[in-house]
């Protein structure tokens, strides 16, 4: 067993850049439920909520004691100026770094106006107008819209449950939801030009007709038949500023990677057939792809419709492997919906009869390791104390000796040059050097250097087992020309590498002058025996040119 001194660990927790300080994109996991807060819930328990896994969250977009319903936009109501002003006070209340993309709820039911009422479209427009102006003046990155009916008779999106259903047909209604929809986006557009609309789902939901050959005709008779010309609608007003999110909701069966691969395709694909020709590149250019992950499944039991499979698994390590696969898969956004428990406090008497964490143990440390895996790893670290195991031998670049048994190590890597325990390699055509610089330290002196290295690494091995998570950290500092990064690799347990295409890159967020920290969570795949970081160099021109490595750190999370 190798412990982190008390010394080298109070070093490895110093403050790091986050990569919220930098232009570096991030995926974003947004809660949303049963549990979602008014803006005067969500003004007065901001604290308790940014103590949750989340980057933002979903906000009703309702007055004070949860009345009235402003969130249904698609009705002759007219809104209470005063009531909205409170809502926009209780907005601008929450100053938050921690949930920073937060969207306010609009929905579609009561859709009782039809396409044809150019009176009652009017006030719709309006609501529309005014939830963008709410969501710019409260500091919102937008508005999250659901499409849904939760009611009947009210289908705003059907042909068929229109009230002028017998005067126009799915053609006429299709180029009349066009129009509408080019209406609205100019109101909203106005108020807000660089608003983000975040959908549970847009032309995912119609992605069948979208394969058929005249995929416009296809629609007609479906219950969203008339949401792809609403969305054409948008697209033909929409500022280059506005961003879409289709939120993909079909995605909450999904329980594989290759589902969420092949639902981004399919959205980013054939789904721009149910736009006009001539929207198809703004299509292209901002409609991003969500997943909805929905948390009921991962506690309901076997034989319920709502039912996931944990293939093996401890429930809450298979809700994490799916909201990994979300996250790598999607462009910026997946949204964790839930009914049967909560997050925090709410008048919801079915959600707010237990918290997620006691539905489903871990789920905390296992969103937080998906969502942001840098955090998450420094937070496990600090957490370990003075307690921390290293599985990395010599990982301070400090001992002259090392006591063990020796890994078996590949053909084309030397230990010439290279500190105890450690070994390099470097691509046949680069010919630069290994060091064990012993003056040169993060912490203490001693690391790893490299000079002259076209493709090259220092690295190790450790036996691990599929499932397991781990952190893995380590500082750098650059001087001259060359880049630092950590390549985290697999081999099987007969020492060949395994799943290349699962390897995962850490980088640092920094200067390059300076020692920066690098973090992050991975989790061992099948059919793997070994993890391997590769402590990285790559583009030095000369001897002049140097990438020092120290305080790695390749920890296990429970």
């Amino acid at each position: 067993m190798r412990i982190a001194s008390v010394a080298v660990f109070a070093a490895l927790i110093c403050p790091v850049l986050s990569p919220a300080d930098s232009d570096v994109p991030r995926k974003k996991l947004i809660a949303t439920g049963w549990d979602q807060a008014s803006p005067e819930r969500f003004r007065d328990q901001i604290e308790l909520m940014e103590q949750r896994p989340f980057q933002g969250v979903v906000v009703r977009f309702v007055g004070r004691g949860d009345s009235p319903q402003f969130r249904l936009a698609f009705n002759r109501e007219e809104w209470d100026p005063e009531t909205i002003e409170q809502v926009i006070e209780d907005l601008q209340a929450v100053q938050s770094d921690v949930l920073r993309e937060n969207f306010l709820l609009m929905n579609a039911n009561p859709g009782d106006v039809d396409w044809f009422d150019d009176e009652g479209w009017a006030i719709v427009v309006e609501h529309w107008r005014t939830a963008a102006r709410v969501a710019r003046e409260g500091g919102l990155t937008g508005i999250l819209f659901d499409p849904e009916p939760y009611r009947k008779p009210f289908r705003q999106f059907a042909w068929t449950s229109q009230a002028q259903y017998d005067q126009h047909d799915f053609e006429e209604y299709h180029t009349k939801a066009r129009q509408r929809g080019g209406e609205v986006m100019r109101a909203i557009a106005e108020e807000y030009p660089d608003i983000t609309i975040f959908c549970y789902f847009m032309n995912s939901v119609n992605s069948m007709a979208a394969q058929r050959s005249d995929p416009i005709t296809a629609l007609a008779g479906g219950g969203y038949d008339l949401l792809p010309g609403f969305i054409d609608g948008w697209l033909d007003e929409a500022p280059p500023e506005v961003t879409f999110v289709d939120g993909c909701e079909q995605a909450y069966r999904f329980n594989s990677q290759m589902e969420y691969l092949a639902a981004y395709n399919r959205i980013r694909g054939v789904c721009q057939r149910l736009v006009s020709p001539e929207n198809r590149h703004r299509y292209r250019a901002q409609v991003q792809v969500g997943f909805g992950v929905y948390l009921d499944p991962y506690i309901n039991p076997e034989g319920d419709k709502w039912y996931i499979d944990p293939k093996g698994m401890e429930r809450v390590d298979r809700l994490g492997q799916n909201v990994s696969y979300a996250l790598q898969a999607c462009d910026e956004y997946v949204w964790v919906y839930g009914e049967k428990a909560s997050w925090w406090p709410t008048p919801h008497p079915r959600a707010d009869a237990q918290r997620w964490w006691e539905a489903l143990p871990g789920i905390e440390d296992t969103l937080r390791a998906a969502a942001d895996p840098v955090d998450f790893a420094l937070h496990k670290l600090e957490e370990a104390g003075d307690q921390l195991e290293n599985l990395l031998t010599n990982a301070d670049f400090s001992s002259e000796t090392v006591e063990g048994e020796k890994v078996e190590q590949a053909d084309d890597w030397v230990q010439e040059g290279a500190p105890p325990a450690w070994s390099c390699w470097q691509h046949p055509e680069s010919e630069g050097t290994f060091a064990w610089d012993r003056t040169v330290g993060h912490s203490e002196p001693g690391s790893a250097r490299m000079t002259g290295i076209v493709t090259g690494c220092f690295l190790q091995k450790v036996a691990v087992s599929p499932g397991e998570r781990y952190g893995v950290v380590a500082w750098r500092k650059i001087e001259g020309n060359g880049d630092a990064s950590i390549r985290v690799r697999w081999q099987d347990p007969d020492n060949a590498w395994h799943v290349p295409h699962l390897d995962v890159m850490i980088d640092a967020v920094g200067p390059r002058d300076e020692w920066v920290q690098m973090a992050g969570v991975v989790t061992v795949p099948e059919g793997a025996g070994f993890i391997v970081p590769l402590l990285n160099a790559s583009g030095q021109r000369s001897e002049d040119d140097a990438i020092w490595y120290d305080d790695v750190v390749v920890f296990k999370i429970d």
